[in-house]
């Protein structure tokens, strides 16, 4: 795998190339971060998706699909995230790569100019993006947040997440939420396109075998013509929790859920965020887990029971599905596995087999071009930025001693159940 190569286009926007040639095809993205706040977020969040539908060029969706479809079936998407603090709004194209081209054709080129053209110029009617789109795109976004909603298991997670992060920026949801969503206008719209291309970090990522000074050289000129203002980027991080919270919803389930929220005391840029991952991993992150090992198998206590790791945040989550009855006894065998971890629990078998899927996962992750993409761009606010194989190199330089140091790091902060009751039992 190629090392990432930077390079500034000007302050705040830098272009990243990846040289790979295993795949026919290439892909470009082009990724805004902007502070997440509550005023903001839905309105960046539903902009992003209303900018690749059309633009000044290619007025309508129509039009749109057949310029990508005679550029050999390329694809134009969005997206948003939060990664601490901050949303990421990512707009891509992915097409094939100069050297299957016929008759010469430079497609990183027409790529980075549409890609451009959707950023820079898209369709506005008097300061205002077209109304039509708008709704169409918020009604799509609605209905993602109502499916997130009938999630069980994604509603707990970000309920949990919203208790644990009260006071800070992480506690939003990356597209705001409903009633914002449904309220945003037209005109808010091209006032957050506006407030993106002044103020925003950009950073553009080339995947592919071609001459990417091609297409910096397109995305150079168009940034250049900006007058921007960048702002600064940040991310809170609370060490240790003083209190644990307890927050329980009833609703008509048949299985309840269950989230630990704990805070590990370690984040990016603490050099000790991968020993914590891997801590994680080894609790709860693969099929050998003492969670999954233990309290799901051997107690039978739990329909699924899982650790993850937001290095951002150093914030750890504990997921669980659980009959109401065994939502204590779950939580019990929860803090013994870890209580275990932190005592020196830990085979040499476990480490071993923990870190060989976490090298599985890094090297897979760049199956694809689009799984390379993503794998950079989850590193793009980072201290470090690691190839795969780098990664790899530094979980296996972690000791038994170290993970155990990181366990001993976390505190218990938050506790949400969503218990599941019949209906009979909702109405009394």
């Amino acid at each position: 795998m190629s090392k990432l190569i930077r390079k500034q286009i000007i302050d705040s926007v830098s272009f990243n190339t990846i040289k790979e040639s295993r795949f026919k095809t290439m892909r470009i993205s082009v990724t805004a971060f902007l502070p997440l706040e509550k005023a903001t977020a839905a309105q960046n969040a539903l902009m992003s998706l209303v900018m690749t539908r059309s633009c000044r060029k290619y007025p309508d969706f129509t039009v749109l699909s057949k310029k990508l479809s005679s550029l050999y079936g390329a694809a134009l998407t969005s997206g948003f995230r939060k990664m601490g603090d901050v949303q990421a709004l990512t707009f891509s194209v992915s097409g094939l790569d100069d050297r299957y081209a016929l008759d010469g054709d430079i497609i990183s080129k027409e790529l980075s100019d549409l890609l451009c053209d959707v950023l820079f110029d898209p369709l506005l009617k008097e300061n205002a993006f077209d109304s039509t789109e708008c709704e169409q795109e918020r009604r799509q976004l609605i209905d993602m947040i109502d499916s997130e909603f009938n999630e069980k298991r994604v509603y707990a997670n970000q309920k949990a997440l919203s208790i644990m992060c009260a006071d800070e920026a992480y506690g939003i949801p990356r597209y705001g939420d409903r009633e914002s969503v449904m309220s945003a206008t037209p005109s808010d719209l091209f006032d957050a396109w506006q407030n993106m291309l002044k103020t925003a970090r950009f950073e553009i990522i080339y995947v592919g075998d071609s001459d990417s000074s091609i297409a910096f050289d397109v995305f150079k000129k168009r940034f250049e013509a900006i007058d921007r203002k960048p702002v600064s980027l940040s991310t809170t991080v609370k060490r240790s929790a003083d209190m644990i919270k307890r927050e329980n919803e009833d609703m008509e389930l048949s299985q309840s859920k269950m989230i630990l929220g704990f805070r590990t005391d370690v984040a990016e840029p603490d050099s000790d965020v991968m020993a914590t991952r891997l801590m994680c991993a080894l609790l709860g992150g693969t099929a050998h887990s003492k969670l999954f090992c233990n309290v799901r198998e051997k107690l039978s206590l739990c329909y699924y029971c899982s650790s993850s790791y937001i290095h951002s945040k150093g914030i750890m989550l504990v997921e669980s599905g659980v009959e109401r009855e065994n939502i204590e006894k779950a939580e019990k065998a929860i803090l013994g596995e870890i209580k275990a971890m932190q005592n020196g629990d830990i085979s040499d078998e476990e480490l071993i087999a923990t870190k060989m899927s976490m090298s599985n996962a890094f090297y897979s992750s760049c199956d694809t071009v689009g799984g390379i993409n993503a794998y950079y761009m989850s590193q793009m606010l980072d201290s470090v930025v690691y190839t795969p194989q780098e990664a790899v190199d530094k979980v296996n330089s972690i000791t038994k001693e170290d993970v155990i140091a990181c366990a001993k790091k976390l505190t218990l902060d938050t506790v949400f159940t969503l218990t599941g009751v019949s209906k009979n039992e909702e109405e009394v």
